[in-house]
């Protein structure tokens, strides 16, 4: 898994240091802080190493790389992802199984990445990126914008993820370690997600009763997301799933639900980066720590930058909790008058 990054000059993030990282890992801030940035980040060097030397790809790491880098920021050029009045390359360093992958390039670079580095071996297991907007009412938009048209729009967490749910469901036994994890996202559910492989789109289907993915409930659709891609075996025990806002659309009864069966699914080998500013996300995660005795590190941006500590330490003093902390206390002060 992910075990440590460094990362400077890299748009909005002018230096991260994250050591020990986890099973499950929490990015919180406000918004444009750069908390997607970072989950992208990481993403894209995760997406490169696995991409590398898969089956009759002939690319270089660089190469894909680079073309990684380009449909998921979407810059003008890469070297425009170099943060702005920076005086040094942008920089990032991962570690991954205790091994190293490292790149950087200067604000002039088009797509060419000279400086790359790696001993990590390729990976045979997939990542994905679960962005905060839902994307099965717009699947086929999606893959027709990109592998058709070929378009700025959707960028390539939407893409890789689009692909990835058209896989089919494959037969046969499916990983144990999903099995209990799998009856917990339905039994939340109460239905099941299905694709028409006819029509091109995905329905919802309730005991005897088909609905249009595009009725069905948000929190319905992100749900079963991970749900397919644990169905249809893209995700096994090694994969890493970054999560953008899991608190999206869904109520604070759900997120409790679906940050157990994370915390499940974590403790059967995936690797989790979460990034939010929800309360209910960050004191949810907090609890799973106290109970079960678990480290859940935490980056948080702050004034003086990127701090980090551990949940099973305690809540992190962090404007959003301490505004929302404000705001509970206001609420209860307002119920006793």
């Amino acid at each position: 898994m992910l075990n440590k990054a460094e990362i400077k000059n890299f748009g909005p993030l002018l230096h991260i240091k994250w050591q020990n990282m986890g099973k499950i890992n929490l990015v919180i801030g406000a918004n444009g802080a750069g908390k997607t940035f970072l989950l992208k980040s990481l993403y894209s060097s995760m997406k490169t190493l696995e991409e590398y030397k898969r089956g009759d790809d002939q690319r270089s790491a660089a190469e894909i790389l680079a073309e990684k880098l380009y449909w998921t920021f979407q810059p003008e050029k890469i070297g425009d992802l170099v943060s702005k009045g920076a005086d040094s390359p942008l920089s990032c360093k991962i570690t991954v199984n205790e091994c190293c992958f490292g790149y950087g390039f200067g604000k002039d670079t088009v797509k060419s990445i000279s400086s790359l580095e790696s001993h990590v071996p390729p990976r045979i297991s997939n990542s994905i990126f679960l962005p905060a907007k839902e994307i099965l009412s717009l699947h086929h938009i999606i893959l027709k914008s990109r592998e058709q048209d070929k378009l700025f729009g959707f960028d390539d967490t939407y893409l890789d993820l689009a692909r990835a749910l058209r896989q089919s469901p494959k037969g046969g036994k499916n990983y144990s370690e999903f099995a209990k994890s799998r009856q917990s996202l339905e039994e939340i559910l109460e239905g099941k997600v299905e694709y028409d492989e006819f029509s091109g789109r995905w329905h919802f289907k309730k005991g005897n009763q088909k609905f249009p993915i595009g009725v069905t409930a948000e929190g319905v659709k992100k749900i079963a997301i991970l749900d397919t891609l644990l169905g249809n075996r893209y995700l096994d025990p090694d994969s890493i799933i970054f999560i953008d806002e899991p608190e999206s659309a869904l109520h604070p009864a759900a997120i409790s639900k679906f940050l157990d069966i994370i915390a499940m699914l974590a403790e059967r080998g995936i690797q989790f980066f979460m990034a939010s500013h929800s309360y209910f996300v960050v004191k949810k995660l907090f609890l799973i720590a106290q109970e079960n005795n678990l480290t859940i590190p935490v980056i948080s941006a702050c004034d003086s930058g990127w701090e980090t500590m551990d949940l099973r330490d305690g809540m992190p003093d962090n404007p959003i909790i301490n505004e929302s902390i404000r705001l509970y206390k206001e609420e209860i002060e307002l119920a006793l008058r």
